[in-house]
């Protein structure tokens, strides 16, 4: 057997170092040297953060969990096309993010495989799918925050519709970002505004109201409808797959239509069914020209169509999205289905609350909840729910109008449906002390 030292690779290896190759970490990359390979490989924009960057504190360290090495984030934007994006015909539009989606991990590829010739290590995840579904309940799936990055690296900033705004691209931008073992000359900033010009269309333009006028945003109702052949709309359908007792009881569930646009996502990229709020978004450079020159022939063009079709809106039952739509677009029809989001940790209940949580439904309710969890998850906290807003807290805060005290196991089985509350009760897995119409009325502000 061949001595290591003695093997071809090791004493290629070796003698590259004695003729002056090195291994150690690289100097300082130029921040214009490297713009230019990113932007020859196909991004429209780049921008460097550093990783000890206080605006990316609460993702630091899941990125060096990742990738340990990492001293810069490279953010880079791909932009889209707008009439597809604007189209009615959902499938173009779904198409055009398909295509760009695709592009971005390509770019990222080819400037992750130039960087490594020049002897650099970086990585780049996932611009969106696939993800760490292995982590799917415990809370974060994705591997970096695209958006924190982007904004973090000057590459624009958050809309009211939660979407990075891009000063000269808009809305129509995807974005990627790449882990690099190097430091750069020069990092980016912030810009000083934000592209945003409030004209509030995409509150007009969203069928589910998920986007309010005040900023306010519902997770729940964007997540229901918009991602619903995504993650958890597909397990509300296996779901009710497993819970058809044939093919007729199937059919009544759910329709032909839907489940051929099910095929269509699982067989060619799952598809958006909205995101109607980056389609009429005016801001930026490149795009408000015809918003600014002629308002009403914007709005006829390009928002009503939207707000026009007639389609299915995906909505949580009892929620505030089921509300808006029958109030707002009469014209569209509701389904009610489950969002597939559902708790199997204490801790992701409590994390899940102000993403569930629907404020319309909690009008008139101010209450302090205090939560004891016993069993396999001890923890305590406090829920406040006032002047329809939600906090949530560690520990026990204040005096509790109703205080829950609860096995860990029981209390996850009684919110998926699979136990009986007075089971519980008359076992004392779940004691209540306080007025249990309170727990009701909580229950009202999350419904699943």
């Amino acid at each position: 057997m061949v001595k290591l030292e003695e093997h071809p690779t090791v004493r290629s290896y070796n003698q590259k170092l004695r003729i002056g190759a090195k291994s150690s970490s690289p100097p300082k990359l130029d921040a214009d040297w490297l713009r230019a390979i990113c932007m020859e490989a196909g991004a429209d924009d780049v921008g460097f953060v550093e990783i000890d960057r206080p605006e990316i504190d609460k993702d630091r360290a899941n990125i060096l969990t990742v990738f340990p090495h990492t001293k810069t984030l490279l953010g880079i934007v791909c932009r889209m096309n707008y009439e597809p994006i604007r189209s009615p015909a959902r499938s173009v539009a779904n198409t055009e993010f398909h295509q760009v989606g695709d592009h971005v991990n390509e770019v990222c590829h080819r400037i992750v495989s130039e960087l490594q010739t020049q002897g650099i290590r970086a990585l780049n995840p996932a611009m969106g799918f696939p993800m760490e579904m292995n982590q799917w309940n415990a809370g974060k799936i994705w591997v970096v925050s695209h958006k924190l990055i982007a904004v973090a690296a000057g590459l624009g900033q958050m809309g009211i519709h939660r979407n990075v705004i891009h000063p000269k691209f808009g809305s129509f931008i995807l974005l990627g970002t790449i882990l690099i073992d190097a430091d750069v000359t020069t990092y980016s900033k912030k810009i000083d505004y934000n592209p945003c010009v409030e004209c509030k269309l995409c509150v007009a333009a969203c069928p589910t109201g998920a986007i309010g006028p005040d900023g306010h945003f519902n997770f729940s109702a964007c997540y229901t409808h918009n991602y619903r052949e995504f993650m958890g709309g597909f397990v509300d359908w296996v779901e009710r797959i497993a819970d058809s007792k044939n093919a007729g009881d199937y059919r009544s569930r759910v329709s032909d239509s839907e489940t051929v646009s099910m095929w269509q996502s699982l067989s060619y990229g799952a598809n958006y069914k909205a995101a109607y709020c980056v389609a009429v978004c005016p801001a930026g450079e490149d795009v408000i020209g015809p918003f600014l020159e002629d308002r009403k022939t914007y709005l006829n063009d390009i928002v009503r169509p939207l707000q026009d079709k007639k389609e299915v809106v995906y909505v949580v039952p009892r929620s505030d999205a089921e509300a808006y739509v029958t109030h707002r677009f009469p014209h569209k029809a509701t389904k009610r289905v489950s969002n597939g989001l559902r708790s199997t940790s204490i801790r992701g209940f409590l994390r899940g609350l102000p993403i569930a949580f629907q404020r319309n439904q909690s009008e008139g309710l101010d209450a302090t909840y205090h939560f004891t969890f016993t069993g396999d998850e001890p923890c305590e906290s406090t829920v406040i729910i006032q002047n329809k807003t939600i906090q949530v807290h560690d520990g026990h805060i204040g005096k509790a109008d109703i205080h829950i005290t609860a096995d860990s196991e029981t209390w996850l089985g009684f919110l998926n449906k699979e136990r009986s509350i007075v089971w519980a009760l008359v076992l004392r897995k779940i004691r209540i002390k306080g007025k249990i119409r309170l727990l009701r009325l909580f229950g009202r502000c999350f419904p699943s």
